[in-house]
Order: C-alpha cells, then sequence, then structure tokens
C-alpha cells in the first residue's frame, strides 16, 4: 500500500498563490486577512486534507498548548472524575492533554515525565499518592507549571488544588465520638505517605483531644497494600483492639472490613460503625451503604487546570494552594 504524502502548509501557500504567512494566519484563527483570501486559503486546506503540524507549530512558537497528566490509576473512578474535569477546562482554553497512567509506580512516574518532556508540554498536572525527592527534583528542575491536583505537598513547592484532609479526617471522628464510640481505628494505607500521616491522622488525633479521649497507638492500623482484601482481614484485629468504629482512608478497604463484619454475624452499624474517604461508586453500591467524605472531584480536576492555564499565561495567582469545600454523607454504615 502506498504511503499516504504527507501535505505541508507549504503546498497550501502554492495551491493558494499566496505566501505562507499568510496560511498560518488563516489556519490560526488570525483574521488580519481579507475575507477573499481566507476563503481561497480554506478552501485549499479542505481540497488538500491540510492538518497542521502542532509539533512544528510548537518548536516555532516555543509553546505545543498540550498539557501533561499523571494518573495512578486510569480505572479508579476517582481519578477518573478529575481527569473529567481537567479536560473539560483544558478544551475550553484550546489546551490539548496527554493522559499518562503511573500505576503508582515511582520509578513508572519517573519514566512518564521524560516521555511528557520530550513532547515538550507547557505544563503537567501531577495526581499521585505521594510526591517522591526524585520526582520532585525532576519536576523542579524542568522549570514548567505544575499543579497537584488531589495530592499534597507538606513543603508548598508546587501550586495545589485539595480539599482540607484533616478538617475532613476531624468531622468524621467528632462525629462517631459524638454518637458513643471512645475506640475508634483509624485505618490508613500507610503513615509514611505525607496525606496520612500529616493531614489524615493529625485530624483523628485533633478530635481524640477535643474529646478528651486518651489516644491508643493499638487503634491506628497502618497498611502498606491497602484493599479489600486486606480490610477484609482487619475484623479480628480491630475487634481485639476493642473498636467499636473505624475510620478507613480507602473506599474498598471500608467495604472488605463491612463485609467482614456482616460475614462473621457483627451487624453494621448497630454493632461496629464504618465510614471512608474517597465516595467512589462503591460506596454507593455496597449494602449497607458507607458512609463517606465527599469531595468536588470534577472540581478539583477544574481548578486545577485553571489555575495551570493561569501559570503558563504569567497571569497572576493570587493563592497558589487552593482548598475546595467538602462535605460527610452520612449513609447506612453510621447511626
Amino acid at each position: 500500500m502506498k504511503k499516504k504524502q504527507t501535505v505541508t502548509i507549504y503546498d497550501v501557500a502554492r495551491e493558494a498563490n499566496v505566501s505562507m504567512a499568510t496560511v498560518s494566519r488563516v489556519v490560526n484563527n488570525n483574521h488580519n486577512v481579507k475575507p477573499e483570501t481566507e476563503s481561497k486559503v480554506l478552501e485549499v486546506v479542505k481540497k488538500l486534507n491540510y492538518r497542521p503540524n502542532d509539533v512544528a507549530r510548537g518548536l516555532a512558537s516555543k509553546k505545543t498548548t498540550t498539557i501533561g497528566v499523571i494518573i495512578p490509576n486510569v480505572t479508579n473512578s476517582y481519578f477518573a472524575s478529575l481527569a473529567r474535569g481537567i479536560d473539560d477546562i483544558a478544551e475550553m482554553y484550546n489546551y490539548n492533554i496527554i493522559l499518562t497512567n503511573s500505576d503508582g509506580d515511582h520509578k513508572k512516574e519517573m519514566k512518564v515525565l521524560n516521555t511528557l518532556y520530550s513532547k515538550q508540554v507547557d505544563g503537567i498536572i501531577f495526581m499521585g499518592n505521594e510526591l517522591l525527592d526524585s520526582v520532585r527534583t525532576e519536576l523542579i528542575s524542568e522549570r514548567i507549571p505544575v499543579v497537584l491536583a488531589g495530592s499534597v505537598d507538606p513543603q508548598k513547592q508546587f501550586a495545589s488544588v485539595n480539599i482540607d484532609y484533616q478538617k475532613a479526617v476531624y468531622t468524621q471522628a467528632t462525629k462517631l465520638i459524638e454518637q458513643g464510640n471512645r475506640k475508634i481505628a483509624f485505618v490508613t494505607g500507610g503513615l509514611n505517605i505525607p496525606i496520612n500521616r500529616e493531614y489524615r491522622l493529625k485530624g483523628y488525633l485533633d478530635a481524640l483531644a477535643t474529646a478528651d479521649i486518651e489516644f491508643d497507638d493499638s487503634l491506628v492500623f497502618d497498611v502498606s497494600n491497602i484493599n479489600y482484601e486486606n480490610g477484609y482481614q482487619l475484623k479480628d484485629k480491630l475487634l481485639s483492639a476493642g473498636a467499636t468504629a473505624a475510620i478507613v482512608s480507602n473506599d474498598r478497604a471500608a467495604a472488605g472490613i463491612i463485609n467482614s463484619m456482616n460475614d462473621s454475624g457483627i451487624v453494621v452499624p448497630d454493632e461496629f460503625e464504618v465510614t471512608t474517604s474517597d465516595n467512589t461508586e462503591l460506596t454507593k453500591m455496597m449494602r449497607p451503604t458507607i458512609s463517606t467524605i465527599t469531595q468536588p472531584l470534577y472540581d478539583i480536576g477544574a481548578v486545577s487546570m485553571r489555575l495551570l492555564t493561569k501559570m503558563m499565561k504569567n497571569e497572576e495567582v493570587v493563592e497558589k494552594n487552593i482548598l475546595l469545600p467538602f462535605g460527610v454523607d452520612y449513609r447506612n454504615s453510621t447511626k
């Protein structure tokens, strides 16, 4: 099969009998061209099926109008909702998105970063549970705008859009205390991760201190690979620690705890209460439905993209670390 020959801007200019600069103005919607000339050029563009070369155009202008987005898990509805907000605002401001999946693997994060740099992206939106020093150094060295979406940076070197995770967990714990729970477990996916150690755990501790409840470290469960199976296996440890409720940082682990309790004849929420963090579809599909923090996921993505557009255009940014409102939806896994 004969390879299709690429049509260039020179071919269009020659066919329309105009300069290449005129063709460039027409295809870039610069209306500083006579209407009859613009019409003639557009006819030739259509006739030859000309497609502007974005890469070449980016090399010339040093702008590619392309954004790199790094997601740890594209199958997770939490990150999918964030990505949708990013995409809608990117389209509004005429930016293209290159979506990459890191699988939450730090080596792969470095690999996709280098891939995005090779494509000369104008900015990056990073989503991930943790920002390692190696990734931080790489992001800083490239000197292009970066926004963290749903990811925290305790050092505040990068712009970010989140909710107040510390206050959210404080709200959850306070509600459980008000319902008579004095032994509340805190189940998290790794205390080495800043979002858990610096924000969620502090919210839990603040709520205990406010209620004058002594902290019991046996009620903190640090689960490195937090998932449904590991949540299911936690039941005996939770009960042995005397817990009557659990705050869980992962919806699947929360579902595992609930099913394990119910399978053992322990009724949720009458005998054990569970509340979780991400408000994925699973929280509504479970029986009982799971009480959860509600995050404006679409808005986090949308605001992140808008913030990035301002940074890329060197517009004034009043606040680089934005906290959006959150809620707590009390469903049937709590009393």
